[in-house]
């Protein structure tokens, strides 16, 4: 199969035909008003040659970043190859394991149910699955030996489906060091990938919860139990759902859970052969494989324009090219702070979005400018552990993509690429 690159003579002609590609029209951003900041040519510049020193030392393969402003690309560039082994230049249609970033796509399905009066942010999860009337929560308790058993207390309040949204329902990841109800999850092997949406809810809802609900952010499993949500208000798979509605009048084309067409396999993009580990017992999924479960949370694949397209919708305020899929009111509570001082919410050590960020129904919401930045308060965002990343800057009507694949690498790219970015508009 023959691959391309994009050289730098190339890419005034590339940008054209990259925004015929992705249909753009012309957005607004979602306070309404333009941005007046632009970016300077010295400024993206400094943000290539970065992107450029992180594959000649070997840190990645390639990379592609796409920052958009007022509905039209400003920058646009491929860089290095999607796998070392083939040596297949990285291109627009290259497939990328987003991870984390299926959790904003299943929210806006999510609300769109919301919406239609199907679902309400107030409504118990036990409506929609019985067994979380009867969940416990799991409080470790050290006794007059020393030793720690794991004692079971009831609900001091239902888990609700804004708790799915704001990762306050007490349902964790199974970290194996982060305690013994965590160690619970872990040993329940929930990452199988061979269960139904169906079963999984099924299985975790013989677990007890980490933490009373609404008491703790605690990253996890709750956009999964949300997608499930999702099918049985449909009474569609998820996929079929988000495609029915979301993926497939967008032209979200090749998101999906995996790659199912054969002939799109040497599309896919690869991590270095030594960054393939999520965590010690975790190596990165292959997505040539069919799996039973579609993880809400962190099982979709897809392409840069694909999730261009999704991105421009949330800065439009809910609509593209003239169809809309949520009200602009639904795009600000989504984008709104939900875990502020006034909700009693906590913040653990692994809280991810940082100290300058609160939490909304799915993305993390800059609440205040970090030290030594400028950085934009209102800026939503979110990540994925593969090294994806993607936030939305309404007040300068800015979205920007960053698409690679670095479990190892993508917080330390991450942070130091959006400081450059900022730096190129002044900030």
């Amino acid at each position: 199969m023959k691959r391309w690159r994009i050289d730098r003579s190339g890419r005034r002609a590339f940008v054209t035909a990259f925004v015929l590609l992705l249909g753009v029209v012309g957005a607004k951003a979602g306070s309404g008003e333009r941005a007046a900041r632009t970016f300077s040519p010295e400024g993206l510049e400094k943000v290539s040659a970065y992107i450029r020193s992180e594959i000649a030392a070997g840190s990645i393969p390639g990379a592609i970043l796409l920052l958009q402003q007022h509905g039209k690309p400003v920058y646009y560039e491929i860089f290095g190859v999607c796998d070392v082994a083939t040596q297949f230049s990285m291109s627009a249609d290259t497939i990328f394991r987003l991870y984390s970033m299926s959790k904003p796509i299943t929210s806006v399905a999510a609300m769109m149910l919301v919406e239609e009066g199907k679902l309400a942010l107030n409504d118990p999860v036990s409506k929609y699955i019985p067994a979380f009337a009867d969940m416990k929560v799991g409080v470790e308790k050290r006794g007059d030996d020393g030793k720690v058993t794991l004692a079971l207390e009831p609900l001091k309040r239902p888990v609700t489906i804004e708790d799915l949204l704001r990762h306050t329902a007490g349902l964790p990841y199974g970290y194996s060091s982060g305690g013994a109800v965590n160690q619970l999850y872990a040993d329940a092997r929930l990452f199988s990938g061979e269960l139904t949406n169906a079963e999984f809810v099924a299985k975790i809802s013989t677990l007890p919860l980490a933490e009373q609900p609404g008491t703790l952010w605690d990253y996890g499993h709750s956009t999964d139990v949300l997608g499930r949500i999702v099918e049985m208000i449909s009474g569609k798979s998820l996929l079929q759902f988000e495609k029915e509605q979301l993926l497939d009048p967008l032209g979200m084309k090749d998101t999906a859970f995996y790659v199912a067409d054969r002939s799109k396999w040497p599309r896919i993009a690869e991590p270095m052969p030594k960054d393939r580990a999520i965590s010690p017992a975790t190596q990165v999924r292959d997505p040539r494989r069919p799996l039973k479960w579609e993880s809400g949370g962190g099982g979709m694949v897809g392409t840069i324009g694909d999730y261009a397209r999704f991105a421009q919708m949330l800065l439009n305020g809910g609509t593209y090219e003239g169809r809309r899929y949520l009200k602009p009111e639904t795009i600000a509570l989504m984008a709104s702070d939900h875990i502020g001082p006034e909700t009693g919410v906590a913040r653990d050590k692994n809280y991810y979005p940082g100290p300058n960020s609160g939490f909304g129904l799915g993305f993390a919401v800059r609440t205040s400018v970090p030290p030594n930045t400028s950085w934009p308060t209102g800026e939503y965002r979110w990540d994925g552990v593969g090294g994806t990343f993607f936030f939305i800057d309404p007040k300068d009507d800015l979205f920007g993509i960053f698409m690679v694949q670095t479990p190892s690498q993508r917080g330390r790219i991450q942070l130091e690429l959006k400081a450059l970015i900022y730096q190129a508009m002044g900030r």
